[in-house]
């Protein structure tokens, strides 16, 4: 299945795209894609429903983030041999780990804003995992009973608060609209193998990013794994597993994003997301 949630900021509704690509409103049968909902019953509890019975959503409709409620947003460094060697950076003998605040998270294709002092905010097209089952000191041959589904990441990112401003990475990485999530949750069923997926990304038509998340280093299961030596993992949670070469801080000379631009990103079989890049200035108040 190819799951997603639909409508106005704050207040979206759950849905399904059917087979023929128009979007099934799925509100009567679940309050929500979030938490509990995520798990395998509740999904074979969806998978049964027949989507010609569902209310059809105009196309033009806005997709919000393809998961609702999201208690971690996790996020790996350097997880793409490629992309390590790009940076100048060496792969690291263990996972590196930071956090996207959830404030960050909007919609596939949402504006995405250049935040306020920003010089270098830059993308990265990642294959994100979403966790359907909690998961406390998992072994690594079971991890994979503990995924949901998988969604498009854009882990847009701000270099110089990143690396240039002292203390850990996480300031650089949770700005609004900083992550960009969907536009579909798709089911485990759907893809046969996750560390086969091509993975790519545009900016104003040109091709940066063209990779494959066969080149991730450390695995799926192993970093759910991982990370749940470290913490619980809840269904919603959303881990963000790395991405290829192409970003822009590796362009020679490095290239950010500036206000205009626009942003096309997907992963095979996950769907595209496309933003228009905005300053903060150019935000109508509330």
């Amino acid at each position: 299945m190819k799951l997603l949630r639909f409508g106005p900021r704050g207040h979206e509704k759950p849905g399904l795209l059917d087979a023929d690509g128009v979007i099934r409103d799925l509100s009567a049968h679940i309050d929500d894609l979030h938490g509990h909902r995520l798990g395998r019953s509740s999904l074979a509890e969806l998978a049964a429903i027949d989507p010609a019975r569902l209310p059809e959503v105009a196309a033009d409709t806005r997709l919000g983030p393809c998961v609702g409620r999201v208690g971690k947003f996790i996020c790996i460094g350097l997880n793409y041999s490629d992309h390590a060697a790009e940076t100048g950076a060496e792969v690291p003998p263990e996972p590196v780990v930071f956090a996207k605040w959830t404030s960050a998270i909007c919609g596939p294709n949402d504006d995405v804003i250049i935040p306020r002092g920003s010089q270098k905010t830059d993308w990265e097209v990642e294959l994100g995992v979403v966790i359907g089952k909690q998961a406390r000191y998992v072994d690594e041959a079971d991890a994979m009973e503990h995924v949901a589904g998988y969604c498009v990441v854009n882990d847009v990112s701000e270099r110089e608060f990143q690396l240039e401003r002292s203390g850990t990475w996480d300031k650089g990485k949770g700005c609004d609209t900083f992550g960009p999530l969907g536009p579909w949750l798709v089911t485990p069923d759907e893809v046969a193998d996750p560390h086969e997926l091509a993975m790519w990304l545009e900016v104003d038509g040109r091709r940066y990013q063209d990779g494959s998340t066969r080149t991730m280093v450390y695995r799926i299961p192993y970093l759910i794994s991982y990370l749940s030596r470290f913490m619980s993992l809840q269904p919603g949670d959303v881990i963000s597993t790395g991405t290829p070469p192409g970003v822009g801080m590796g362009q020679k000379p490095p290239v950010y994003l500036q206000p205009g631009q626009q942003m096309r990103l997907g992963v095979e079989g996950l769907g595209t997301q496309t933003q228009r890049v905005i300053a903060e200035s150019d935000i109508t108040p509330a």
